[in-house]
């Protein structure tokens, strides 16, 4: 009832303004000059434009605003396909006995379209890998409305769920901005589609790929087994399939190695749905992915990566143009081998755990200079340490290691506790900072 009292003040609204507008041209003065009458026409239209355009916005909210009143209705009905058998819309499947019935969990795929139809090698590698269509159902969100792409994800029938994005609109942006229509586009269509996924469909987690990736054998295996360590720990808000510093030389051929992180990676990800439901009323209008890596989003918690990717990218073309992908994306490895990681023991990434162990690691191996790890000084030390000072020194060592170098909000590329774990020169190397470590400086950037 007050959704309808507020639409009807607002079409009264919309109506007095024409009504008012046209009175007040129509009751002007006629012995005005023709350059005078032309100029007020002219800004009259330049009005109109841009009541309209008020107004289309205007509607657009309305129904946005309608559709997310409407989910949110349908997540009040029980056995929703999130559902699973826990008896409770978008959580996680419980036992008699009150535990977690991990073997239930259903892991959606949101595959992020456009309108690229090599979509098709996504969809085709997600088809041919995953061991159950039920626990690991796909549902493909595209934006852009392209015909072409659509036929393409149609093509696939029931192996499927197609969802469009309604606002095809375009984004006015100052001229300066212009060349970013793009990221802002990419935000306003994730944040829509995250909202189907745990509003109108009310699953517990989701797993995020984009149209333009390659999948490793294990890449499901990847994800359901860390599903519980994720669940688990309250430090954890992200299961990662991407090493940001994944080149072949930077990393131990050891597929089955696992780590924790501060940064960010994305690429191939994971999140439950208590995380989207912290991060949608605030979400950006642009730039989602470096928002995420804001402290204020961060709240110190970190993510799980892998040693060797379980993602890699074919995208060249895309709203950076490839210059990113030509410089580094392309020589990211695709890990090849299958590790079963349901059988191995993964309490090993929980918090506690972890950082007694890792720290040690890294501050218990010698501290050495760049030109003796290229000259392999210290051949009987597994592992050893550069220390940096400041972020102009990381950014210079970085460079002569041949690893990331850039920062964001304080934290490096696939740093945890400002400490980097790499390879070189077939030696573990970590690029870390003096102990004690006083948290990260966001304004390293």
């Amino acid at each position: 009832m007050r959704r309808k009292y507020v639409i009807y003040v607002l079409v009264f609204i919309f109506v007095s303004w024409n009504f008012v507008t046209y009175y007040m041209v129509s009751s002007r003065p006629r012995e005005q000059s023709t350059q005078d009458l032309e100029d007020k026409i002219h800004h009259f239209e330049n009005d109109v434009q841009k009541q309209l355009a008020d107004n289309h916005q205007l509607l657009r909210d309305l129904h946005s605003h309608n559709v997310y009143l409407k989910n949110r209705h349908i997540a009040n009905v029980k056995d929703r396909p999130g559902n699973g058998d826990s008896g409770v819309i978008g959580q996680v499947p419980v036992k008699n006995n009150g535990e977690v019935d991990f073997s239930k969990v259903i892991l959606p795929v949101l595959v992020f379209a456009c309108n690229r139809v090599t979509v098709r090698q996504n969809l085709d590698a997600l088809i041919r890998l995953r061991p159950s269509a039920e626990i690991f159902p796909i549902i493909v969100s595209q934006d852009c409305g392209h015909q072409e792409t659509a036929n393409v994800i149609a093509s696939y029938g029931n192996q499927l769920t197609h969802i469009k994005h309604p606002d095809l609109s375009d984004i006015t942006l100052p001229w300066a901005q212009r060349k970013f229509k793009g990221y802002y586009k990419i935000a306003r269509h994730y944040k829509w589609a995250l909202n189907q996924i745990f509003h109108r469909f009310n699953y517990s987690a989701v797993i995020i790929v984009e149209d333009d990736l390659d999948l490793s054998p294990d890449f499901f295996e990847y994800f359901s087994a860390l599903f519980p360590i994720l669940h688990n720990d309250p430090t954890l808000w992200c299961v990662s399939a991407w090493n940001d510093n994944g080149k072949q030389g930077l990393i131990s051929e050891e597929p089955e190695l696992l780590y924790r992180t501060d940064f960010f990676p994305g690429l191939g990800w994971m999140i439950e749905r208590k995380i989207w439901l912290e991060l949608e009323t605030k979400w950006p209008q642009t730039f989602w992915d470096d928002w995420m890596r804001h402290p204020d989003q961060r709240k110190d918690r970190s993510c799980i990566r892998p040693e060797i990717s379980r993602t890699r990218t074919f995208g060249r073309i895309g709203v950076s143009r490839g210059q990113f992908f030509d410089k580094h994306l392309k020589f990211i490895k695709l890990n090849d081998k299958s590790v079963p990681f349901s059988k191995l023991d993964l309490t090993q990434l929980l918090k506690n755990n972890y950082d007694v162990k890792f720290v040690k690691q890294v501050y218990d191996s010698p501290v050495v200079s760049v030109s003796q790890i290229w000259k392999d000084q210290f051949p009987t030390s597994p592992a050893l340490r550069v220390q940096y000072s400041d972020k102009n020194n990381f950014k210079i060592l970085a460079k002569q290691l041949g690893i990331m170098e850039d920062i964001k909000s304080g934290v490096p590329r696939a740093g945890y506790r400002g400490i980097v774990s790499f390879m070189r020169n077939g030696r573990r190397v970590y690029l870390a900072p003096p102990m004690p470590w006083n948290g990260y400086d966001p304004s390293w950037n």
